[in-house]
């Protein structure tokens, strides 16, 4: 009899962890939880966070309140969710520049995209656009490819600054088209828009809801965007990939990640309420509006593209040159 005790007692022992696991998934979430936006609000990741926040509020039960901590290019709030309590109240929304950018552009970003968070998933993607002043005389990407060879070092290309996910995309779009442009980086996608539309500089890569007005009114002209497929906001506009790149692809890409330990139970909970949220009538139609496809995805799933993605934009910034400002 002592000895199936023994038998009973490290059966149950064994057993802990999982319904431990569980049972605090069942009770999660007993208050509000913060969902950190590592910019500063108007930009695309509020609007992408806020965006699933008010529908997990209400899946939920509990609200999702965001909190914007912006500085270092998203890299200082990362670095203090991924040192943070790793009990599911504080997530953050993960994104191309912090993830993937940052930790090779900073010398002392302070976190592994990799180890140091608890994928929740994917919530979807936004391409930048490849736009030019209608006095550029060039009208597809074949053509600029075609003018840049011609005229090498003479055309310039603004961003929202250096690092930025707009500049790592045009240093990657000469290197793959095998030309050379000049970058001019602006103190973000505003002032560089501001140029172009004046005609200081002939073309520059920015997110689509900054330029589709401007390119509808006819005061810019799109090429190309930089996703695999085509946008629903500019449908009529090819991709770089099906303009003579073969597989080019520079989207944002957006998602929710935790601290690193997170219990799984509670990680699986909010994998699924945000895929439900991504369902929603109501999150379609608003993500919509910022030009984002919606591609969910589970935590695996999710630590996979962290990964790809990483090791692809970190090459892209060596290669640029790229340096902390």
């Amino acid at each position: 009899m002592a000895y199936l005790g023994k038998i009973v007692f490290c059966t149950i022992m064994l057993a802990l962890p999982g319904m431990s696991d569980r049972a605090q998934a069942q009770a999660y979430p007993s208050r509000p939880i913060t969902l950190v936006i590592p910019f500063a609000p108007g930009g695309s990741t509020s609007i992408v966070g806020r965006g699933v926040a008010d529908k997990m509020s209400e899946l939920l039960g509990e609200k999702v309140v965001i909190e914007n901590r912006p500085g270092a290019g998203g890299t200082i709030a990362t670095k203090a969710v991924a040192k943070g309590e790793p009990d599911g109240y504080t997530i953050m929304l993960g994104y191309t520049g912090t993830l993937a950018i940052g930790p090779s552009l900073y010398k002392n970003a302070g976190y592994d995209p990799r180890k140091d968070f608890a994928p929740i998933g994917m919530i979807g993607n936004a391409p930048n656009s490849l736009v030019v002043h209608p006095s550029f005389d060039v009208k597809s990407v074949a053509e600029l490819i075609a003018y840049a060879k011609a005229h090498p070092g003479k055309v310039n290309f603004g961003s929202a600054g250096t690092g930025t996910v707009s500049h790592i995309t045009g240093e990657y779009f000469a290197r793959a088209a095998g030309i050379t442009l000049v970058h001019i980086p602006y103190k973000g996608t505003g002032p560089a828009l501001v140029d172009l539309l004046g005609g200081h500089i002939p073309m520059a890569f920015a997110p689509i809801p900054a330029t589709h007005a401007n390119v509808a009114a006819g005061k810019l002209r799109a090429l190309a965007v930089t996703s695999i497929a085509r946008t629903t906001l500019l449908p009529e506009v090819p991709t770089i990939a099906e303009s003579g790149l073969p597989g080019f692809d520079a989207s944002l890409y957006y998602g929710l990640v935790a601290p690193a330990g997170t219990p799984r139970g509670v990680i699986d909970k909010l994998n699924e309420t945000l895929r439900a949220a991504l369902k929603s009538d109501e999150v379609k139609k608003q993500l919509a509006l910022d030009g984002t496809e919606i591609t969910p995805s589970s935590p695996e799933e999710y630590a996979s593209f962290i990964d790809k993605e990483e090791t692809k934009w970190s090459q892209l910034v060596k290669q640029s040159g790229a340096k902390e400002e």
